[in-house]
């Protein structure tokens, strides 16, 4: 599948059911795994809207990875640039700055790794191949990646 198809990947009515899950268990202060909450404001509503999301740490750096490439999440993100990160009950102000295509490669080989059950989503997504961190790194360019900076 290419990337283009990946690009057009719906999330699926069992995600989404996963997806409220996640904000429930966050909104009791229960985080899951390595399940973050990511808010961030609608490019054209201005409404908050509230994503799961897995991310990576290299470095004591923070990432955020998108397995739906041309998904809201990432269009949000790149016009407002600043978002709110909750895991459980604690909630921070953060900027997101995407990674350039060039660079991502090491990080994105690092989700496999970190977040294995994350990674099935990328291979149904047909993003990659399958789960190997090699697989990760070649289609590096296709996968939006952005640097979690605090501001609080």
């Amino acid at each position: 599948m290419s990337t283009s198809t990946a690009a057009r990947s719906r999330v699926s009515a069992f995600q989404r059911l996963g997806n409220r899950t996640m904000r429930l268990f966050h909104g009791l202060g229960m985080p899951v795994g390595p399940m973050h909450l990511l808010k961030v404001r609608g490019r054209k509503s201005g409404r908050e809207y509230t994503n799961p999301v897995a991310p990576v740490r290299i470095d004591g750096v923070m990432y955020l990875l998108q397995a739906f490439p041309g998904s809201d999440w990432t269009k949000n993100v790149r016009a407002a640039g600043e978002a709110v990160l909750v895991r459980g009950r604690r909630a921070r102000r953060v900027r997101l700055v995407e990674v350039p295509p060039e660079e991502r490669g090491p990080v994105v080989r690092e989700f496999p790794g970190q977040v294995p059950m994350g990674a099935g989503i990328f291979v149904k997504n047909g993003v990659v191949p399958d789960k190997r961190p090699e697989s990760f790194e070649r289609a590096a360019q296709g996968i939006p990646v952005f640097r979690v900076v605090p501001l609080d």
